[in-house]
């Protein structure tokens, strides 16, 4: 199996998963990228993920639905173009001769899910749309903090060798904000020197791993003494409550420059 990030839009990312011969993408915001990987590689697409309903996800299911005949799946409680299999958390999708397990994921939108599968050439591998950012979440659009900290809790319980898909080259970005809010933490310091070294290149900084993500990442480390006492100190906030520390880091992060 071979994985490839599809750039398109500013910062997007559609991933492509083949074997040589039939191939699956998520989230495709845009056919173009899509078809063009698939006439480079002489793939035929079989299968398209949807995580959730935002436009740069679902802007090409249409047109390269009625182009290969691909089958798409997508979370029940979104709008996702039609005709598509809907899915809820627990539910499994088989594609590519892969079982991925669906997990419920809440938060950036009401009805967003991921995709799970145990092994795909040795590793786990998760494909979480706008949830989960190396180094960073998704903004927290339809849900609430209370959801979204739980659907990190999921995610951060997976495997620590599982790769992790995410849909956005955000890293960097993200890396300044987590520096702010855990200057102490020399597995970040590390981590962001490692991702300047790949964006230099031009190269991705993803797939990223939970193993990683658990060292670096402010939203999974929400309950660490040193997060928490920077985020009270931040927000003036006066509880330890993990709700709402979660969500004075998730603001601090909406306001960062």
């Amino acid at each position: 199996m071979e994985l490839i990030a599809l750039p398109a839009f500013e910062d997007n990312y559609f991933w492509l998963l083949h074997d040589g011969q039939e191939a699956l993408v998520v989230d495709p915001g845009d056919a173009a990228p899509v078809t063009e990987a698939l006439r480079r590689h002489g793939l035929r697409l079989t299968s398209i993920l949807v995580t959730h309903h935002h436009g740069d996800h679902t802007g090409g299911v249409t047109e390269l639905r009625g182009a290969t005949g691909a089958q798409v799946f997508g979370p029940a409680r979104e709008r996702i173009p039609p005709p598509f299999t809907p899915l809820h958390g627990g539910d499994t999708v088989r594609a590519l001769g892969i079982t991925f397990r669906v997990i419920d994921v809440p938060g950036h939108t009401a009805g967003h899910i991921a995709y799970f599968a145990d092994a795909v050439d040795g590793a786990p591998l998760l494909f979480c749309g706008d949830t989960l950012f190396s180094g960073g979440c998704g903004r927290i659009f339809e849900g609430t903090p209370a959801q979204m900290l739980a659907s990190l809790d999921t995610l951060a319980a997976l495997p620590a060798d599982t790769r992790v898909g995410c849909a956005h080259e955000y890293t960097l970005s993200n890396l300044r904000f987590a520096r702010a809010v855990e200057p102490g933490n020399t597995a970040l310091a590390q981590y962001q020197q490692h991702c300047q070294a790949l964006r230099e290149a031009g190269t991705p900084t993803l797939p990223t791993t939970i193993g990683t993500e658990r060292a670096i990442n402010p939203f999974l480390r929400s309950r660490e003494r040193a997060v928490t006492q920077a985020v009270r100190t931040h927000a003036a906030l006066a509880t330890d409550d993990d709700v709402a520390v979660f969500a004075a880091l998730r603001q601090w992060k909406n306001e960062f420059r």
